[in-house]
């Protein structure tokens, strides 16, 4: 279930819990608060970040398969000033 992030619709008024932001988890089908189930003042849900990360691992990025398909050479150092291609 999705965390939402909720605040006073006016700052200066309602409890500690509602001036600041406080956090709800709720359904994504659920409406949202009206009231804060504190004081009962009017309250507002924020639009906030969420933790979705769309970058690959680095794992992915440089395997020699991925590598090769950017048009990149891999050099492996075999010691003593000797390298060997690998894509």
């Amino acid at each position: 279930m999705p965390t939402y992030e909720y605040r006073a619709a006016d700052p200066r008024t309602g409890c500690d819990r509602c001036r600041q932001c406080f956090e709800v988890r709720q359904s994504i089908h659920d409406a949202p608060l009206a009231a804060c189930p504190d004081c009962g003042q009017a309250v507002e849900r924020l639009i906030s970040r969420c933790g979705i990360s769309t970058t690959p691992s680095t794992k992915t990025m440089l395997s020699d398969k991925n590598l090769k398909a950017k048009g990149f050479t891999k050099l492996v150092n075999e010691g003593g000033g000797r390298f060997r291609k690998v894509t």
